[in-house]
């Protein structure tokens, strides 16, 4: 049924997904996945949506369906994914009741949406416990054999760029379509994100230009072959609210480059990492400093510098 409520939803609206900005061809894909009711892993970088994307679909399911979210990690046990026997129950109810059996977070999600945020941080045990759920729709556990609705959404994620995960097996990988998500598309897009979605500071102001600036060298760090790990959309928003922040102590209306200059390293130097060949040979702080102080020799910068600082 769960489907069903949401295939006419997605066939009703042109855009159903409209907490997401840009991104056209994976909402094209997600609505096409979730119309032939197919479970998904959406795989991308930290910081782009997905997050945010499974929040929506769910959006679009009656108001009394569940979202239920389960944070992959080494520590997650087949117990707290499928449930267990309470033993004192199982012995005034009889040891293979349903009422001895206590549902896990996988069937709290019945009806509704199952968001497994970074499925590929879970062990093997674990992953394999899905494998019936997945196809079935019904769980077996240790000796039991228990029958549990199990009608949802399975949404995953897996970030590409995190080592210290676990191979899916290709047996569980058979069970998903797969959706890549990347960035935002160009940097009009970007900054729309930033402004809309950024906690604002209404009484300081962020001239065009500078948020073009920011969000320019994000993308350009992005970019840059040094890197082995690139700043997310977070970061772009990141510099817009300590800029703004910035200002305000110092009693402004308006943001100035000083303002962004004294951002740049508390928001981006822990959002990138060096590639060893570059690590030997300076800093991220040093690396960070240089990239930004060749940004604003250019033209584009010494405009921006002279709008910002103001007549």
């Amino acid at each position: 049924m769960t489907y069903t409520q949401l295939k006419s939803q997605l066939l009703k609206k042109e855009d159903p997904f409209t907490e997401i900005i840009g991104q056209n061809k994976v909402k094209q894909q997600l609505k096409s996945a979730l119309i032939a009711s197919r479970n998904l892993i959406i795989v991308g970088a930290p910081g782009i949506g997905k997050t945010t994307l499974a929040k929506n679909v769910h959006n679009l399911l009656p108001k009394d369906s569940s979202f239920v979210r389960i944070q992959g990690s080494p520590d997650l046990t087949v117990e707290d994914l499928l449930g267990d026997i309470d033993p004192i129950k199982a012995l005034k109810f009889g040891p293979l009741s349903k009422e001895a059996f206590n549902p896990g977070k996988i069937f709290k999600a019945n009806n509704g949406v199952l968001f497994f945020d970074e499925l590929n941080r879970c062990p093997e045990k674990l992953q394999n416990s899905l494998l019936q759920v997945l196809q079935e729709k019904k769980a077996t556990i240790g000796s039991y054999d228990v029958d549990i609705d199990a009608n949802f959404i399975f949404i995953a994620t897996m970030n590409p760029e995190d080592s210290s995960t676990e191979k899916l097996s290709d047996v569980l990988l058979d069970r998903f379509d797969i959706i890549y998500m990347g960035y935002p598309e160009d940097i009009e897009l970007e900054k729309e994100i930033v402004t809309t979605k950024s906690t604002k500071i209404d009484a300081v102001k962020v001239d065009e230009k500078l948020l073009t600036l920011m969000t320019y060298f994000v993308r350009l760090l992005r970019e840059s072959p040094d890197l082995e790990k690139k700043p997310s959309v977070r970061a772009s928003m990141g510099l817009y609210e300590r800029s703004q922040a910035n200002a305000l102590l110092k009693n402004k209306k308006q943001v100035d480059l000083e303002d962004l200059k004294e951002a740049i390293l508390s928001v981006l130097a822990h959002r990138i990492r060096l590639k060893p060949s570059v690590r030997y040979l300076k800093s991220t702080t040093e690396f960070i400093t240089e990239e930004f102080e060749n940004v604003l020799k250019s033209n584009a910068a010494r405009e921006i510098k002279k709008t910002s600082d103001g007549p």
